[in-house]
Order: C-alpha cells, then sequence, then structure tokens
C-alpha cells in the first residue's frame, strides 16, 4: 500500500513540474513573441526551443497550445505551430475593438477614479518616461499587467466584463499590436504624451475628454501600425 502511495505522490510531483515549466516556457515565449524576438510567420521549431528553454517536448507543447489560446501562435494539422503574422484586416479589426473599449474604460475609469488611482498612474508613467529615456526614445515597451498603462486603465474602470474582454483572452495580442508601433520613429514620445493627457483628463473627471483622447490616442496608433505593414509591404515587393 505505500508503495502506490509512494508512487502517486511522485506522479503527482512530475506532473506538477512539468505543469510549472510549461508555466514558464509560455511566459517566456509570450514575451518574446510580444517584443517581436520572433518573427511573425516563422515557425516554431520544437527541437531548438527544448534544447533552449532545457525542457522535454511535452511542457514545450503545453506552452504552444497555450500561446495559440492567447492568439500568437496558430497550429495547423500536418503543417506544425508558427507565429501570428496580422494582416491588415486583421489589424483593423483589433484597433476598432480597442478604440471602442478602451474609450468606454477611459470614460468609466474618469468617473471612478479616486487621487490615488491618479498618483499611481502618474508614478507608472515616471517609471515608463524612464525606461524610454534608457532606449534613448527608440521604444516605448511596458511590461504585462500593472506594469502597463492601458491594463491600469482599464482596470480603473471597475467593470468586470470589460476587463475581461479588453485583459483576458485578447490582452497580448493587443500588447504584440502596441509594442510594433512603440518602435516607430518618434511614436514613443508622442504616445507618453497623450497618455499624460489621458491622465489629465481622468484626474479632473472629464468622463467625455478623457473617452476622446484615448479613442484619439488608438487611432493614432492604428494609423502608425498599418504604415508600418505598408512598408513592409513595399520593401518585400522592392526586393522580389
Amino acid at each position: 500500500m505505500s508503495e502506490i502511495v509512494d508512487r502517486s505522490a511522485k506522479s503527482n510531483a512530475a506532473g506538477v513540474k512539468a505543469q510549472t515549466l510549461a508555466d514558464d516556457v509560455f511566459s517566456q515565449m509570450r514575451d518574446a513573441i510580444v517584443r517581436g524576438d520572433f518573427e511573425p510567420g516563422s515557425k516554431i521549431n520544437e527541437p531548438q526551443l527544448a534544447a533552449q528553454y532545457g525542457i522535454s517536448r511535452g511542457p514545450l507543447r503545453e506552452a504552444i497550445r497555450r500561446l495559440e489560446g492567447a492568439k500568437l501562435v496558430e497550429i495547423k494539422p500536418n503543417a506544425g505551430a508558427k507565429v501570428i503574422s496580422l494582416k491588415k484586416s486583421q489589424a483593423f479589426e483589433i484597433y476598432e475593438i480597442r478604440e471602442s473599449l478602451e474609450g468606454l474604460a477611459c470614460r468609466l475609469a474618469a468617473r471612478k477614479a479616486s487621487s490615488e488611482d491618479c498618483l499611481k498612474l502618474r508614478d507608472l508613467l515616471a517609471a515608463h518616461e524612464a525606461q524610454i529615456q534608457s532606449e534613448d526614445g527608440r521604444l516605448y515597451y511596458q511590461k504585462a499587467g500593472d506594469l502597463d498603462f492601458h491594463y491600469q486603465i482599464v482596470s480603473l474602470s471597475r467593470n468586470q466584463r470589460l476587463f475581461d474582454l479588453l485583459c483576458g483572452e485578447l490582452y497580448h495580442l493587443l500588447r504584440l499590436c502596441r509594442v510594433k508601433t512603440s518602435s516607430q520613429p518618434s511614436r514613443p514620445e508622442q504616445a507618453f504624451k497623450e497618455h499624460h493627457h489621458i491622465v489629465d483628463a481622468i484626474e479632473h473627471g472629464d468622463a467625455e475628454l478623457a473617452d476622446i483622447l484615448m479613442r484619439r490616442h488608438i487611432a493614432s496608433a492604428k494609423n502608425t501600425f498599418i504604415n508600418a505593414l505598408n512598408q513592409i509591404d513595399e520593401e518585400l515587393s522592392s526586393g522580389d
């Protein structure tokens, strides 16, 4: 009986370890895809990644399945997995969602945020400014969750359904788009200024202005993103 219990305990421990490995690799690959370390449309090389992360194929495949759930990887039968490569039509749809829902989040935040909430937003932007300066103004990269300005705004809406829509399944796909735009020339500084104007409106309780400013902010990001895709298309065409 004791041997059965011992084997069961070892099996459970192995399962927990495999899940922990899958969690770690999922987080690392997710952030790498969002940062652009993986080329859009590139094939996922399982043997190479298993060696790189020092894990077996089981936890790696679990991590890849979770990346598919996060809309960052596509898995096709007999073709394997590849990193998502957004088409212009898909990008338009994503930005339409953001413009509408994040505008609403800003409107609600302006009605509900406290002085302390606004102070935390200011502190967050101060940290972001230091990050932009460390990159010589070339990149405005925001980490996930509480260190993300847009995540904080949605949280301040205090609307759980809205939070689930913007910070759930779609969240890291939205981040991928934002990182792409924030690496374009002059965009980091401009985005940072727009963030400050949004906080000003929230702090003054001006719900309508907060909504408008967020919509303009995202519309500007959309134009930057689409222009970047057009530039890539032109470079590919000229190389043919």
